[in-house]
């Protein structure tokens, strides 16, 4: 399970923790880090923020879009993914070197017949735990064990139709639409903090209307539901017949901005000061992203950047050493990244759309097997935004601007 939030460009920052808490007496107290310059681990040698672990490539649904999934009996695949033991060493290994916040996704996460174990070992070592599922597995002991144990961060749950016909349509497996509501029933009855988001295919275009206005009564939603809608290809850069599919349900660049813009006094307002804060032109390095403070280890044990990059010289097989020798090894060739593509440097590397923009070395590398190969499409829904925003004209490009601070504060 896979899903982007392409209309909340504030998540494409990490949550900062406040060191400590604020005291009545002592008002000050509270100081917010910047984790891209200023770790919170004191210790020496390597550090981790979070770490996200994909349990399993497998899933029991088989969605029409995903850029992950095997089949639930994949029975070759189970039989490489790492045991119980391998992951408790590894989440062990985290908590030392600092970690917060471990993710727990896949694949579908609950097929792992080993799931309350680990998710409680991750908790009994301090571990906030983020879980991306589909709800299918979710049982009565599951929603008894997050209530006695909670996470202390919400479950994420994605959607992928309000309908049997249209679930089932993008799932593509009979009976799924019924455990997916069994299972959200079971974590709404219990309480359990969970947020939902959407998968906006053709299937299920019809309903956003009725998809928003039910993800707004959950009491956790906090701010509108989030959809994946430019559908990453597959990071392995395999099945190219499933990428061919992909590519062809992906919105188009004026559908992403019509949907981003459904409430468009919010989202202007939101845009504003996101632009003000966060775009503006890249340069030659790569990774601008919490590369490096994050990480993630896929259900083979191969550690990577991030859930989505997967190029052979910044991987690290953890079977052949610790958590801690895979940062050391890794984390300086991020920092060290830069572009050598002509293209990239002659655009993406001066365009001031860049944060409104998805290129990164995992978008290159899943689309390319490049890490500085422009994609696109991507180009494309980032140039579209800045029009719509009032950025740039008809026919301008983002690293042709040199005024861009101006258009920025202009901005209404």
């Amino acid at each position: 399970m896979r899903v982007s939030c392409y209309n909340d460009k504030a998540m494409k920052r990490p949550t900062v923790p406040p060191q400590s808490s604020r005291t009545p007496d002592k008002p000050g107290f509270v100081r917010k880090k910047d984790l891209h310059r200023e770790p919170l681990w004191k210790g020496k040698g390597p550090a981790i923020f979070q770490l996200d672990i994909e349990l399993t490539e497998r899933c029991d649904n088989d969605c029409i879009h995903c850029s992950i999934n095997l089949p639930e009996n994949d029975s070759q695949a189970k039989k490489k993914e790492l045991s119980t033991e391998q992951w408790k060493n590894i989440l062990g290994q985290a908590a030392e070197l600092g970690a917060l916040t471990v993710r727990f996704t896949g694949g579908e996460p609950l097929l792992r017949e080993d799931f309350a174990d680990l998710y409680v070992f991750a908790r009994r070592l301090g571990l906030k735990v983020i879980l991306f599922t589909n709800a299918r597995g979710i049982t009565r002991q599951l929603a008894a064990l997050f209530v006695r144990m909670p996470p202390l961060e919400k479950i994420e749950v994605t959607v992928y139709g309000m309908k049997r016909k249209s679930y089932e349509a993008v799932s593509r497996q009979p009976g799924s639409y019924a455990e997916f509501q069994r299972g959200i029933g079971l974590l709404l009855k219990s309480k359990t903090p969970v947020v939902v988001k959407g998968a906006l295919l053709p299937a299920n275009k019809s309903e956003i209307d009725e998809f928003e206005s039910w993800a707004a009564a959950i009491p956790w939603m906090d701010r509108p539901a989030s959809y994946s809608m430019t559908f990453d290809l597959r990071g392995r850069r395999e099945f190219s017949e499933k990428n061919k599919l992909i590519k062809t349900l992906r919105a188009t660049p004026g559908e992403v901005v019509q949907i981003l813009q459904r409430n468009r006094k919010v989202y202007r307002k939101g845009m504003k000061e996101f632009c003000r804060t966060f775009i503006g032109p890249p340069g030659e390095k790569l990774f601008q992203c919490g590369a490096g403070y994050n990480g993630c280890v896929d259900a083979y044990g191969k550690f990577q950047p991030c859930l989505s990059l997967r190029a052979p010289g910044l991987t690290f097989d953890l079977k052949k050493g610790t958590l801690a020798d895979a940062l050391v090894r890794i984390v300086p060739r991020l920092k060290k990244a830069v572009a050598v593509n002509p293209r990239y440097l002659e655009r993406c590397a001066r365009c001031f759309l860049k944060g409104l923009c998805e290129q990164c070395p995992a978008k290159s590398w899943a689309e390319h097997g490049t890490l500085d190969t422009p994609v696109e499409y991507l180009c494309e829904i980032a140039h579209a935004q800045a029009r719509d925003l009032g950025l740039l004209a008809a026919g301008e490009r983002g690293w042709e601007i040199s005024d861009w601070r101006a258009r920025i504060a202009k901005m209404k």
